[in-house]
Order: C-alpha cells, then sequence, then structure tokens
C-alpha cells in the first residue's frame, strides 16, 4: 500500500483480443499498433514483421516483443510504449486462439499527465493510427464461402482479392444527367457519413443454405463496404413470391404436379434462403448491425421481383441502365478511341441514327472497338455507322413482319368475328322459324279440337 501510495507511474494495458471478440482483433490493438509501428520505426532495435495482407511487396512493421519506445506529446507530455507477449504455462488443445500467441500494449506514463494522456493523448494515438490504416489500406472484392468451410477459428466466411477495377465514372457509358445525380447523391452519403474507402462483398446467394446463415455472412462483413447481390431474379426464387403462393397450393393438390414440384423442390433445397429472410437482413432489426454499408441489386427483370423487394423506401434509387444515347456514345469515344469533343465529322450522323435504334453500350463499344492497333478512329467511327444502319433496317423490316403478322391475326380474327356473326344470324333466323312453325301447328291442333267438340 505505502508503495502504491509513493509510485508516481500509472499503467494502461491494451489486449489483442477483447474479451467479447475472441475470434477479431481489437480494433484499438490494430489503431495502437499501427501507430507504434510509425513512432518506433526511428528509435526502436527490434520489430516484428509480417506481410501486407494485399502485397507480397511490402511489409507492415510493428514493434518487438518485450521492447520500450518513448513517444512525447505536444513537447510536454512524455509516456513509455512496451510490447508483451502473453505466454501460457498449460499445454491444452482449443479451438480458441492460444494465450501464447496473445499479445499486449503497456503504456506507462507520470500521474501527473493522467488527464493529459486519459483524455487528448490517448485519442491523438487511435486517430494517428487508424488515419495510418487508411493510408495503407486497399480495397478488397469479397465472395462468400460455403459454410462447410468455415470450420476453425482462422477459417473465414469470406474470400477476398485486392480490388482494382479500371473504371470510373469518367469512364462509364451512360445519361450524362443521370450519372450526374448518381454521383451527387454518393457525394451526399459521403459528407454526412464520413467516407473514405469501400470494400465490395458481392454475395452468391446460391451458396447460402438458410436464413440464419445470410444473416451470420451479413454480420461479418466491415463497416464501409458494399454489398452486391447480382441477377437477384436468377439467384432464388425471389420473384413474386407473395403472388404465386395461393397457385402453388393448388397445384400442389394435383398429383403429377405435386411429384414435379418435390422434384424441383429438392433441386433447391441446397439454399433455403427465403424472401423474408433478405428483406430483415437488408432493412430489419439486424439491419442495425454495423453502419455505412450500400446495398446493390442487379437484374434484367425487375418487373418479376417481388414488389416488397423493391419498394420506395426500401431500395432509395433505381437505377436503368438502358439503351446508349449520344452522351455515353461520347464517352465511350473518349474511352476507346480518344476522342474528347464533338468535332468529328461522323458524330451528327452517329447521334441520328443513335436517336433512331435502340442499340446497348456494349454493341456500340464491340462496333466501336480498334480491330488492331494499326486501324484508325475514322474507321472504327465508320463500321459504327454501318453496324447503326443495319440495325435500323433489321428494325425497320421488324416492324412491317410484326405489322403483317399483326394485319393477318386481326383479318382472321375479323373473319372469325364475321363467321360468328353469320351463324348466330342464321340460328336466330332457324329459332324464329321454328316458333313460328311451333305456333302454328298448336293454332291447328286447336283448330282441331274445337271442330272435334260436339255443338
Amino acid at each position: 500500500m505505502i508503495y502504491s501510495y509513493f509510485y508516481p507511474y500509472v499503467h494502461i494495458t491494451f489486449h489483442e483480443f477483447e474479451a467479447e471478440e475472441l475470434f477479431d482483433r481489437s480494433k484499438v490493438f490494430l489503431a495502437i499498433e499501427r501507430y507504434l509501428g510509425h513512432v518506433s520505426s526511428g528509435n526502436a532495435n527490434r520489430f516484428i514483421t509480417k506481410p501486407a495482407k494485399d502485397s507480397f511487396r511490402s511489409v507492415v512493421l510493428s514493434m518487438g516483443n518485450h521492447q520500450e519506445v518513448v513517444d512525447v506529446y505536444n513537447g510536454v507530455v512524455k509516456v513509455w510504449w512496451s510490447s508483451v507477449e502473453i505466454a501460457s504455462n498449460r499445454q491444452s488443445i482449443t479451438f480458441y486462439p492460444r494465450e501464447d500467441e496473445k499479445r499486449c500494449f503497456h503504456l506507462k506514463f507520470h500521474r501527473k499527465d493522467r488527464e493529459m494522456v486519459t483524455k487528448s493523448y490517448l485519442q491523438h494515438v487511435l486517430a494517428e493510427g487508424e488515419a495510418i490504416q487508411v493510408r495503407e489500406r486497399k480495397l478488397k472484392l469479397y465472395t462468400n464461402n460455403k459454410s462447410d468451410e468455415w470450420r476453425g477459428w482462422r477459417s473465414t466466411k469470406w474470400s477476398h482479392v485486392v480490388f482494382k477495377h479500371p473504371s470510373t465514372f469518367d469512364t462509364l457509358a451512360m445519361d450524362s444527367t443521370r450519372k450526374q445525380e448518381i454521383i451527387d447523391e454518393l457525394l451526399n452519403f459521403r459528407e454526412s457519413k464520413d467516407l473514405l474507402q469501400y470494400d465490395v462483398y458481392d454475395l452468391e446467394l446460391t451458396a447460402v443454405k438458410d436464413n440464419s446463415e445470410l444473416r451470420r455472412l451479413l454480420i461479418d462483413t466491415s463497416g464501409k463496404s458494399i454489398i452486391v447481390i447480382e441477377d437477384i431474379d436468377c439467384s432464388l426464387d425471389l420473384t413474386g413470391q407473395r403472388e404465386k403462393k395461393e397457385e402453388d397450393e393448388k397445384e400442389e393438390k394435383h398429383p403429377i404436379k405435386k411429384e414435379l414440384i418435390n422434384k424441383d423442390v429438392l433441386k433447391k433445397k441446397e439454399s433455403e434462403v427465403t424472401l423474408s429472410g433478405l428483406l430483415n437482413v437488408i432493412d430489419g432489426l439486424w439491419s442495425a448491425i454495423g453502419e455505412e454499408r450500400i446495398v446493390i441489386f442487379t437484374t434484367n427483370h425487375v418487373e418479376k421481383l417481388d414488389p416488397a423487394l423493391i419498394r420506395r423506401g426500401r431500395m432509395d434509387s433505381h437505377i436503368e441502365m438502358s439503351y446508349c444515347c449520344f452522351e455515353a456514345f461520347k464517352v465511350l469515344a473518349k474511352n476507346y478511341l480518344d476522342i474528347g469533343d464533338d468535332s468529328h465529322p461522323l458524330f451528327p450522323e452517329i447521334r441520328r441514327l443513335l436517336g433512331e435504334t435502340k442499340t446497348t453500350p456494349a454493341d456500340v463499344a464491340e462496333n466501336m472497338m480498334p480491330k488492331s492497333a494499326r486501324e484508325k478512329a475514322d474507321a472504327c467511327l465508320e463500321r459504327l455507322v454501318k453496324a447503326l444502319e443495319t440495325a435500323k433496317e433489321e428494325a425497320r423490316l421488324k416492324e412491317e413482319e410484326e405489322k403483317r403478322v399483326n394485319a393477318v391475326k386481326e383479318e382472321e380474327a375479323r373473319k372469325k368475328r364475321k363467321q360468328e356473326a353469320d351463324d348466330l344470324k342464321k340460328a336466330e333466323t332457324s329459332a324464329l322459324k321454328l316458333g313460328a312453325l311451333s305456333l302454328l301447328l298448336a293454332t291447328k291442333m286447336l283448330e282441331i279440337r274445337l271442330i272435334q267438340q260436339p255443338t
């Protein structure tokens, strides 16, 4: 007690693993590790090195075990940092991280600096450590592993590669007005959420067994991330589930259809993710776990999706990637032919043809892309003009053929209606004649009876 009373220093310990998170390293520990790696690079003489997660050409320096580093804050506060490895005296087999693999950082400072250290210095360390992490961070593209690969504490639900996509909004071929609206929305989101950089998670729903696994996967995603579910109309049976429920119940009563449905269910049994389960993790109670996530669905058939999935309020923005307009063409011309203005003599003709045809950006890019290094921009644009003229002519012929077929169908329908009207008229005439004959016959019978009666 007397020693503690006169001891002038205060100690704070930061453990690598928090008590509640046995598998994930403490974010505070990671920030301190990066900060000390930066501070100690000039005066420490022992380091622990480990390769950077996303590059074999660089390493991350960390303070060596039992190494001490002095740090001075604002030229006034002097602190001592030391790295300690916690060793275990017992031998055991466990699925959890072994104690001898755990580390911690000790912070020592004079008691007179307690308030400055706890209220200012530690915030400075964490902020600097996070800033270093951001500077050294590389974007990642994740995909989910099957659940039978989740076993073992070192295993992971997600696999990733470094995300280095060459496309930007500048190279994206779409309507310029709609593009600017999307950029403005993202800029507004960044300013309100302090957006830095987002990892991308490509979620394959067919590899997820049930709603519980889906929830665990999304909980395991990091903050500041984009979750992409591509071709959601094909991933699972999420197209109009509520409307089809009554129809399915009727079909199940039919013995042959019931057998076919049971076979189909067996094929789809690998994934039992439901629409309600997906909706719950998107904007239900579990969506509050984590922050700064953007969920993106892609589909070619939005009309097939359940209205509950795409209603306003659940989906903040509906972006239609439509046919190629002239503004989108100019972006493609810049990307492939390095033509950055509207001065080319073929541009007016291309503008007219794009307005008269329904051509996708992919078709435009395919016809405009140089086929060899020697091919000039003029030749590429001339090929595009010919392709657009061909597409226009094919569309005209198709429209004429459709008109001819429709005219034939209408003529057949008109003849059928006329025949039905003639048949009805004949039937009515026959009925009238039969009625008149019956009336005449009844009259004659009445006359015969009157004659036969005695006077």
